[in-house]
């Protein structure tokens, strides 16, 4: 059997999760929920939200947005969690517009 990968994750990808973290920490202790009380109502253990609050990224993302909706944390900007709809088809247009596929140019050197 093959030993898991230590992945090593670049600074901004370990400060986004530390910071999202925090702000499901703090979340959660402004509306006086217990880790118990959250974990509970996202469906998954103590030591999972620990994880989250603590920006481990090894956990799920879909996990972490949910806790994140659930102590309020709008994710993505100011604007708030409303308005991701809105972006989702904004970028489905952008990307509409570009190429399917993309692809390495490969030069030729054709000269003899």
């Amino acid at each position: 059997m093959a030993s898991p990968v230590n992945r090593t994750y670049l600074r901004p990808t370990r400060d986004a999760a530390e910071l999202l973290g925090k702000l499901v920490r703090l979340g959660r202790k402004e509306r006086k929920m217990t880790g118990e009380e959250l974990a509970g109502r996202a469906g998954i253990s103590r030591r999972t939200l620990h994880k989250i609050e603590h920006g481990d990224l090894k956990c799920e993302i879909g996990l972490v947005f949910e806790v994140a909706n659930l102590v309020g944390v709008s994710l993505f900007g100011d604007e708030g969690n409303a308005n991701l709809s809105r972006n989702i088809y904004r970028l489905d247009d952008k990307l509409a517009l570009l190429p399917q596929t993309v692809r390495n140019i490969v030069k030729v050197d054709d000269e003899f």
